[in-house]
């Protein structure tokens, strides 16, 4: 993840202490998709499955959280599916909540009633973050749903009027790019105060619109306007908390925005970034499927790296054997290929997005096509612009 707003208006932010710090092996955000249904068949689901997987029992999902707690995760961001599909997860949060950890959710928002919200600010949920991708119409054509748009709104208001933290979840495509300011709009008139807009990821539907992916211009384009948009909410007198992810670019193109700016926390943003140090796959974030499998991130299903009824998933995540890819990806930078390898700012983006990579080239270490950088950007001893 790549904070706009930390880096640009040096904002202090609640997962401040997750994202900028050194280091390899360390607990992970874990990402449970602990439920394959859902209620909608989004264009762009990376978690899409067909037929009826398996999917861990109360006792074995208690058994997990019970693991995760004593490894010391900190964070648990229940996904799906549908999250609030899974019929005993007010149990598992509640759980999860007693012993310590961080509960969040990642939901498209349309199941979240009155009761359903009382519930989530009852628990002390930490944040929740509600999918909005464009204007009604183009929202509800991305989910495949008509009314979506308004449901996922209400939800919205809904927690917000009930002080929990919610933000909205936007995948950038060319279907939805321009729509950028609108979305902005949308979080300034609803007080909503956190944004994260991800990159497509080529994986479950992902694939099917590979070819609506951004190119670099547009990509750059974008950067540009959710900078101009996160300024103008501030400008606005509301600090908001704005991320784009999967594309560890980003990081690099707003730094050498700052750098030719002048901009006063140019050296600092570049600080932060080293210390993020990028993708973070098989590290900093995790994932936990509905079957038990683990997986380096929530995105790379084709690359799993072991199963939670067959061991621990501390000792699977902490005590990887030499040579597996979790072993591997936290040396990432001794075997990416292609540019990445003279590439000046492979420090900061860590060779971007392994799954991408992988879809796009066939090798694990192959290039992600989405960095937007030029040679000359990247040539070592090059300027900073």
């Amino acid at each position: 993840m790549i904070g706009i707003s930390k880096l640009y208006f040096g904002t202090i932010e609640e997962s401040d202490r997750l994202r900028y710090r050194k280091g390899v092996h360390r607990r992970p955000v874990v990402v449970w998709n602990c439920t394959p249904a859902c209620n909608l068949a989004c264009s762009h689901c990376y978690a899409a499955q067909a037929g009826e997987p398996r999917v861990l029992t109360t006792a074995e999902a208690r058994a997990v959280i019970d693991d995760l707690a004593a490894f010391g995760v900190p964070v648990i961001l229940f996904s799906g599916g549908e999250p609030f599909l899974r019929p005993d997860i007010r149990a598992l949060a509640q759980q999860a909540k007693e012993k310590g950890i961080r509960v969040t959710f990642s939901t498209n928002g349309t199941l979240i009633d009155d009761d359903w919200a009382d519930w989530i600010r009852d628990l002390g949920v930490s944040y929740v973050g509600i999918s909005i991708d464009g204007t009604e119409q183009i929202h509800d054509a991305f989910r495949r749903c008509p009314g979506a748009y308004r449901r996922s709104l209400a939800a919205i208001r809904r927690l917000r009027d009930r002080n929990v933290k919610v933000g909205l979840r936007v995948t950038m495509t060319r279907a939805n790019v321009t729509a950028i300011p609108e979305i902005f709009s949308l979080m300034r008139a609803e007080r909503v105060p956190r944004i994260c807009l991800y990159h497509l990821v080529y994986t479950g539907r992902g694939r099917e619109i590979a070819a609506t992916d951004l190119n670099p211009a547009e990509a750059r384009a974008a950067l540009e306007t959710i900078v101009a948009e996160t300024k103008a909410c501030f400008d606005a007198g509301f600090p908001v908390e704005v991320l784009t992810v999967d594309n560890a670019c980003d990081g690099v193109a707003l730094y050498m925005k700052m750098a030719r700016e002048g901009h006063p926390n140019a050296e600092k943003a570049l600080e932060l970034l080293m210390l993020n140090g990028g993708n973070s796959s098989g590290d900093g974030i995790g994932c936990i499927s509905w079957d038990g499998t683990v997986y380096p991130d929530q995105f790379w299903r084709n690359q799993p790296v072991g199963n939670v009824l067959e061991k621990p998933f501390s000792e699977i995540w902490g005590r990887p054997p030499e040579g597996s890819l979790l072993d591997l990806l936290r040396h990432k930078k001794e075997h990416v290929k292609g540019r990445c390898v003279n590439c000046r700012w492979l420090d900061i983006c860590g060779g971007n997005f392994r799954a991408r990579g992988e879809a796009v080239t066939g090798d694990l270490w192959g290039e992600d096509p989405t960095c937007y950088l030029t040679d000359a950007e990247i040539a070592k001893g090059g300027a900073a612009s």
